[in-house]
């Protein structure tokens, strides 16, 4: 008799939102930097996946040559046919990546595992996952909740869709739509009380 394999559970009963808060986020960065052999390296890989929005396969065919220090600008190239871009680096990104660098001279990509190869897809998941546990968030965490929180966020801060939809290679914007549907200054100024 042949045994079928479980079926998915829904994500829902898993966990009630698909995205993480900046300050989950930022539990998270300092989790990762508190644990494991490769606390920079976990780290900086959640902040840069947070602060460009990357799917787990651009992260980890993240190279050097796409990291410009000297004019402080990410090349990111887009997978699943969507648009690439160049996004801007931040003081604290910049730093975190200059040391990354130091630390590992003799290879092409950024996130690397210990014999200087790509990380791989699970990898990172597991990264994430840990870093999620130890930063005692009440839900499972995987890296693509770095995606959503990106969009969130910009979204929050009141940036246009259209630029939300180019910043994360959207090609339809629809699939941009989303983060501004929840986004919290949505329905601000309804009541005047």
């Amino acid at each position: 008799m042949r045994r079928s394999p479980p079926k998915r559970v829904p994500n829902r009963t898993v966990r009630s939102r698909e995205y993480l808060t900046p300050d989950e986020v930022e539990k998270l960065i300092r989790a990762a930097a508190r644990t494991g052999r490769h606390r920079h390296r976990d780290a900086t890989l959640i902040l840069v996946a947070y602060r460009h929005g990357l799917r787990v396969s651009e992260l980890v065919s993240l190279r050097w040559d796409q990291v410009d220090f000297s004019e402080a600008v990410l090349r990111v190239t887009r997978s699943k046919n969507g648009t690439a871009s160049n996004h801007p680096i931040g003081k604290k990104e910049a730093r975190a990546l200059r040391k990354l660098r130091r630390n590992q001279r003799l290879s092409m990509h950024v996130f690397t595992s210990e014999r200087l190869g790509p990380m791989t897809t699970a990898n990172v998941h597991k990264i994430v996952a840990r870093a999620g546990r130890f930063a005692g968030l009440p839900f499972p965490v995987h890296p693509h909740m770095l995606r959503h929180a990106c969009g969130y966020k910009l979204a929050n801060d009141g940036h246009d869709t259209r630029a939300i939809q180019h910043y994360l290679g959207h090609r339809n914007i629809m699939h941009t739509v989303r983060y501004t549907e929840l986004a919290s200054d949505r329905f601000k100024g309804f009541w005047s009380d």
